[in-house]
């Protein structure tokens, strides 16, 4: 039996209950939940792999524009 956890869900709904638990009162908890939703969700697709940290900072895939 193979279990796959969707990682990225579960870091969703982790970011989303932290920003529900700091957000509570102001002007800004909309946004803070939305931050830190996607920020939950990015976490997620790096701990399942989908997005690797080395690619995504390496400098050998930039171009620099000839002078």
């Amino acid at each position: 039996m193979d279990v796959r956890v969707p990682w990225p869900v579960i870091g969703l709904v982790f970011g989303l209950a932290l920003g529900f638990a700091g957000g509570f009162g102001g002007a800004g908890p909309f946004f803070l939940v939305l931050f830190l939703g996607a920020l939950g969700f990015v976490v997620g697709r790096v701990v399942e792999g989908s997005i690797d940290l080395g690619e995504v900072f390496s400098q050998g895939g930039t171009r620099r524009r000839p002078r």
